[in-house]
């Protein structure tokens, strides 16, 4: 498996996958989401690929406070391989090599499954609140 950083020729395949991991929602633009990560130099999308296949993402982004990490992916009938584990590995490479000293991410709160994995590889739920308006 090798981790690379997305081009804009990528869009398409990363928005399938994303959908097909059940990460979009009708109130946000996976499109634009992609376009804006890959335009800043603050932000990237990562992709691991097994071959010519896509088989997960993550995406990126550093405030210059805090890291953050949005859309990790894996491909349906690739879970299990290890491929979350080296995405986020290598997000957190990423943010590391900009200076950033925490990483931070969010999870809906019935998601069981991201939970645990988040726990396994080493991610505490903090006493947070997220407070929000859409515009």
């Amino acid at each position: 498996m090798d981790i690379t950083d997305a081009l804009p020729g990528d869009e398409t395949g990363v928005i399938a996958l994303w959908r097909a991991a059940g990460l979009t929602r009708p109130w946000n633009d996976p499109a634009a989401d992609f376009r804006m990560a890959l335009a800043g130099p603050c932000s990237t999308v990562l992709l691991a690929c097994e071959g010519a296949d896509l088989a997960g993402s993550v995406m990126v982004g550093f405030d210059g406070h805090r890291g953050w990490v949005y859309y990790l992916a894996c491909h349906p009938e690739r879970r299990g391989r290890g491929i979350g584990r080296a995405l986020m590995a290598a997000a957190e490479d990423w943010l590391k090599v900009r200076g950033c000293p925490k990483i931070q991410l969010m999870v809906r709160g019935d998601n069981l499954a991201a939970k645990g994995f988040y726990a396994a590889i080493g991610y505490e739920v903090q006493d947070v609140v997220t407070i929000g308006k859409r515009f």
